[in-house]
């Protein structure tokens, strides 16, 4: 685990990545949900799962050639942390770069069907991020690390594994909300495409369990952790 310090974290990346149109139509799915993911969850709970004639018109069916999710983390987490007494690091394969977080991708899989089809959510799948996360040590020596994220680009949800002092607290647990509204278009840099502007917020349940472990009520439900960007190999 790497621990690195407030001045050099100026921002926090994290998302989704498919490849090429798929991940253009990624991006107009998540800014269609609006800027709440209460919508894409209403959306997902009423969802209509995929007939055998449904064909999606764009698949990945392996993503464990991807790139990595990335999170550009935002000044007022920094603080908030900062406040709390919080040292953020790294846990496994992850890494901090010039304020950047960087997750590797390890597999998953994504299924765009396109929103004039019957299919909803018209993206569905995940993508697997095994073996890094971050983590947050107290003063007192008290250790979360959140790890093994699971996308679901259908809810705009991110889950993964809650550990505390060694022991595993939740497991698949909802982490955080991917808000679309900000997005850029896509832009190519060589071969990869890159996606960037979805902001990630503290879900409900994370927040309850932060205050809950750390004794405090400052972690607040929707706070804002940075924005995100995702990279993709195309070939």
């Amino acid at each position: 685990m790497n621990a690195f310090t407030r001045k050099n974290i100026t921002k926090t990346t994290l998302g989704l990545v498919a490849s090429g149109a798929l991940l253009f139509s990624l991006a107009a799915c998540s800014m269609d949900s609006g800027t709440s993911t209460d919508t894409s969850s209403s959306s997902s709970s009423s969802s209509s799962e995929p007939s055998a004639a449904s064909t999606p018109a764009a698949s990945i069916a392996d993503l464990s050639n991807g790139v990595d999710t990335q999170v550009a983390v935002d000044a007022s987490f920094v603080e908030a942390l900062t406040s709390l007494g919080l040292t953020p690091g790294v846990v496994g394969t992850a890494t901090f770069t010039d304020g950047t977080f960087a997750f590797p991708i390890t597999g998953g899989n994504v299924d765009y069907y396109g929103p004039d089809s019957d299919v909803r959510p018209y993206v569905q799948g995940e993508i697997d991020h095994d073996g890094s996360g971050l983590s947050l040590t107290a003063a007192d020596g008290t250790i979360v690390e959140l790890t093994d994220f699971r996308i679901d680009p259908g809810e705009s949800k991110l889950y993964g594994t809650v550990t505390a002092n060694g022991t595993v607290a939740a497991e698949d647990a909802y982490l955080f909300n991917l808000w679309g509204g900000t997005l850029k278009p896509i832009q190519m840099e060589g071969s990869n495409a890159v996606l960037e502007g979805t902001t990630v917020h503290i879900s409900p349940d994370a927040a309850s369990l932060l205050n809950q472990t750390f004794k405090t009520d400052a972690v607040q439900d929707e706070m804002l952790v940075g924005v995100a960007k995702i990279t993709a190999a195309t070939e």
